[in-house]
């Protein structure tokens, strides 16, 4: 299954995340900091990361550049509380394959990340 990477600035969002998707198969590493997110894309193959927008000291869309620029064919998923149309646009400009809206709906999410990944 997929290698995949949780960035939320609450861990316990993060692990949530973790605890859903571990249930279907994937392995899931949680993070709380962007900077520690970015550095394990440097140097592990992840195949998706599942990104909050609302962050400590970056936003989930800056992460989401960092992420690109380092692993161009790295699948994404933003998660918000606050949904935006400007938000959800440019996050689909930048690559992201998909929105979620918080609080997580396990159903949501699991489907959402199957069609990231099946797309791929």
């Amino acid at each position: 299954m997929a290698n995949i990477l949780a960035l939320d600035d609450v861990l316990d969002a993060a692990n949530l995340v973790k605890r859903i998707l571990e249930r279907k198969g994937h392995k899931v590493t949680p993070f709380t900091e962007e900077e520690d997110a970015i550095s394990f894309v440097e140097s592990n193959e992840v195949d998706l990361a599942i990104l909050d927008i609302k962050l400590k000291k970056m936003s989930g869309v800056e992460v989401l550049e960092e992420l690109k620029k380092r692993s161009p064919s790295i699948r994404v998923i933003m998660l918000t509380g606050y949904p935006t149309i400007e938000t959800a646009r440019e996050c689909l400009k930048l690559g992201a394959g998909e929105y979620c809206v918080k609080p997580i709906d396990k159903d949501e999410l699991e489907e959402k990340v199957a069609q990231v990944l099946k797309n791929s």
